[in-house]
């Protein structure tokens, strides 16, 4: 299944159930943003690699809504061949010039050379620095989600001393597109915190993944 205006998939086999209860942001009719968010949305994530590419989607968001983000995704991924910071690391002159000329994007100059630039860092802190990018993100926090109890989603903050604390270290090793509220977005996202409201139905299952 295809949502057509954007050529992005929803994953095979989701059945989608706009009655199911969900946290309030999501759109109950909006298929891709139900399975995204029954699917993706704070299942913890330990991979370094699939963090640094949810913390560029994340940069890449700045300044819009996520579903602007998430409907151009299969496009972005494509483009930016997965994210992976061993292949934008290299990236020069043609490859920008390829990126902004591509329509199906996001075309900010300041998003792509921080891609790029944030891909270098990403080298840069695994091979001489020696950090683990998992490791070094998930000690901020100990290495299990933080287990937060919101009645509604709305409760939930926008960033907390947990982002700022990431934020300003990742800034200090020279990442750019990483304030607190985009560190925050993406610590949802990829499971460092349960942020689905508990009458969420993935609030359980969330909250069941604490320990892996």
């Amino acid at each position: 299944m295809t949502d057509k205006s954007s050529h992005t998939q929803i994953p095979k086999g989701y059945i989608h159930k706009p009655d199911t209860p969900r946290c309030a942001w999501v759109p109950p009719q909006d298929a891709l943003y139900c399975a995204y968010h029954d699917l993706e949305w704070g299942r913890p994530i330990y991979d370094s690699k699939a963090l640094f590419s949810k913390l560029i989607q994340d940069g890449q968001q700045a300044g819009l809504a996520w579903i602007t983000i998430l409907r151009k995704r299969d496009n972005l991924l494509k483009a930016y061949e997965g994210f992976d910071p061993d292949i934008i690391a290299h990236y020069r002159e043609p490859d920008r010039a390829r990126l902004l000329a591509d329509a199906g994007i996001i075309r900010s100059k300041l998003k792509v050379d921080a891609a790029i630039h944030n891909a270098q860092i990403f080298i840069q802190m695994r091979d001489r620095d020696g950090l683990d990018f998992s490791e070094y993100l998930w000690g901020f926090i100990g290495g299990k989600p933080i287990q937060n109890r919101w009645a509604k989603f709305s409760d939930a903050p926008v960033k907390s001393g947990e982002s700022e604390a990431i934020s300003k270290d990742l800034k200090k090793h020279g990442f750019k597109f990483v304030g607190p509220v985009i560190v925050y977005a993406f610590m949802q996202a990829v499971g460092m915190i349960n942020d689905h409201s508990t009458d969420c139905h993935v609030y359980a299952t969330c909250r069941d993944n604490r320990n892996i």
